[in-house]
């Protein structure tokens, strides 16, 4: 009762970041954004053929009211139909979703695992040739453009330049229902994943370490290496359980900036139809009902990353309160 009390009242906290969010985009894509009347119509067109065709997309009603739809199509989710695609928003959003999780899941969950893992291992060894090694290797990692890796996996993998293992484009991965061909998966999202993996490396070893490092200098661990702990218990019971909030946070809050930036461009560079190829399209072809879709569910991602956010900061260490 107690969490359902506090989700609510985050919940109602976030209700503030999502209007704030929300007006200001829409504000820039109703002023700045493309206009796309002069698509829809022919050569010397009449006056009341424009007036036809901005009435029809909606860009002659009054931009308060114009808001007032788009937050009711925030609340039921409903956005109407594509401005380019045949097609309701919510069935492109539907079909598109699964292929970027599909895609996005692995290299997430690997990057932060590993990255872990060779931040105990150098908090471990700070100083050391070890430490060295891996923090060398984090910042060449950070140094290296998303698109260049990208380009340099794609040329090793997947063209006769390299070892041609693995498809240059697409993500034929599923079958006449709709179900994951496991063995096609592999091979179109193992490239996507390799890249996404190297460039997390570098950001979140470096963050981990800096993390579990100052958690190592603090007296109970000292004293647990002193009576002689193992290194195992004392860096995963000692160091890594306390250091769990920094960890959670950055992890957490990595989640929308993941599925929203990292999906868009590896999915624009390698043809996957998933939710970063739907969002690149919309930008290029002035989408508004896609745009505003895409970043109205992005600002609700953010408040429900907030919530579990708190609530796994108590998971983790007892003595945070869910207030």
């Amino acid at each position: 009762m107690d969490i359902l009390k506090f989700a609510l009242r985050k919940l109602a906290g976030g209700v503030p970041l999502i209007l704030g969010v929300t007006f200001i985009s829409f504000l820039l894509m109703i002023y700045f954004g493309p206009d796309l009347t002069w698509d829809k119509l022919g050569k010397n067109p009449t006056a009341l053929e424009i007036q036809e065709v901005r009435h029809e997309l909606g860009y002659d009603q009054p931009f308060l009211q114009r808001y007032g739809t788009y937050l009711k199509e925030l609340v039921t989710f409903d956005f109407g139909n594509s401005q380019v695609v045949d097609k309701k928003v919510s069935t492109i959003l539907k079909e598109t979703m699964p292929v970027s999780l599909h895609l996005i899941i692995p290299g997430f969950i690997l990057g932060n695992v590993i990255a872990i893992a060779l931040a105990l291992f150098a908090a471990y060894h700070r100083g050391s040739w070890i430490d060295k090694l891996i923090m060398t290797g984090s910042v060449i990692g950070m140094s290296i453009s998303f698109l260049i890796v990208i380009i340099f996996f794609q040329l090793l993998f997947c063209s006769s330049y390299g070892l041609d293992m693995f498809p240059v484009r697409g993500w034929e991965v599923y079958d006449s229902e709709d179900n994951i061909i496991w063995y096609q998966y592999l091979r179109y999202v193992t490239v996507p994943t390799l890249a996404t993996v190297f460039v997390a490396l570098g950001y979140n070893t470096r963050f981990y370490r800096a993390v579990l490092v100052e958690e190592m200098t603090k007296d109970h661990v000292r004293t647990a290496k002193a009576f002689g702990h193992t290194p195992t218990s004392l860096l995963f019971k000692g160091v890594l359980k306390n250091a769990m909030v920094p960890i959670i946070t950055r992890i957490m809050f990595s989640i929308p900036l993941v599925v929203v930036s990292g999906s868009l461009l590896i999915e624009s560079y390698f043809g996957i139809p998933g939710v970063g190829k739907v969002t690149f399209d919309a930008i290029i072809a002035g989408d508004q009902n896609i745009l505003k879709a895409i970043v109205g569910l992005t600002a609700v991602l953010f408040v429900v990353v907030l919530l579990l956010t708190d609530i796994l900061y108590r998971v983790f260490d007892p003595r945070v309160e869910l207030k």
